[in-house]
């Protein structure tokens, strides 16, 4: 999947209380936010490299862009972000958006005829950059609100659906090589409770404002990309 580079934690501000009259960061009308959400293992991020290589979307990971902000020398938060992770707790909202906002701008700082040298030295595919697909994100509710409110409200959330079982067998199988802290049976327990518990009041708060669009990914990985190809298409015609 693209990568994109962590922001350095000293960027980092402390909770701040956002006004109701404040604006997001990024106006919906010009950028276009798809969160993918599903259990630990459903494949969101397989099918979100598929629409990166097919639509020109940003792909930002928010347990990758923890995973690399642990990872970073001299990170003040590595430390924390590593327990947390281990844990299959929810990382404090305020770093992980501070790190998907930051992704963002690095990636639409880039004007279009720059956009292959700077796509080449930064890693990241498709800018300068209109469209995103945010996976693992928004994780519980506090985070969907606040994200909204100071980056950039959403166009649409896909919501990855598949038996526990079934995600199961495959972390265990991507533990084998992924070297992910996470990818072992405790923790996997961990995150499927937390998931329960925490994320799908966020499906359920987004499916009321008409914008989830479920997707069956215990199917075949082709299967699952053509309903998701079908999923978007409002939203990707109308942003073009």
């Amino acid at each position: 999947m693209p990568a994109v580079p962590s922001a350095p934690t000293s960027e980092l501000p402390p909770p701040a209380t956002t006004s109701a009259t404040s604006s997001p960061a990024f106006d919906p009308n010009e950028v276009t936010v798809i969160f993918v959400l599903g259990g630990p293992g459903a494949g969101k991020g397989t099918q979100c490299a598929k629409l990166v290589q097919d639509y020109g979307f940003v792909h930002l990971s928010a347990g990758d862009l923890l995973r690399a902000e642990q990872a970073r020398a001299g990170s003040q938060f590595g430390a924390m972000i590593k327990e947390y992770i281990t844990e299959g707790k929810i990382v404090p909202m305020e770093v992980t958006i501070k790190l998907l906002e930051n992704a963002m701008r690095a990636a639409m700082s880039s004007e279009a005829g720059e956009a292959k040298e700077a796509g080449a030295s930064s890693g990241v595919k498709g800018i300068p950059a209109r469209r995103f697909l945010v996976d693992g994100f928004p994780r519980q509710m506090d985070q969907a609100v606040k994200f909204d409110e100071t980056v950039c409200p959403s166009s649409l959330v896909l919501f990855l659906v598949c038996p526990e079982a079934i995600l199961q067998e495959r972390l265990l199988e991507r533990g084998k090589t992924s070297g992910r802290d996470d990818d072992n049976a405790a923790s996997i327990k961990k995150r499927f409770d937390t998931f329960i518990h925490t994320s799908m009041p966020v499906v359920d708060y987004y499916r009321k404002q008409g914008k989830v669009v479920d997707i069956d990914s215990a199917k075949s990985i082709d299967e699952v990309y053509e309903d998701i190809k079908r999923g978007i298409a409002p939203v990707v015609s109308s942003s073009s």
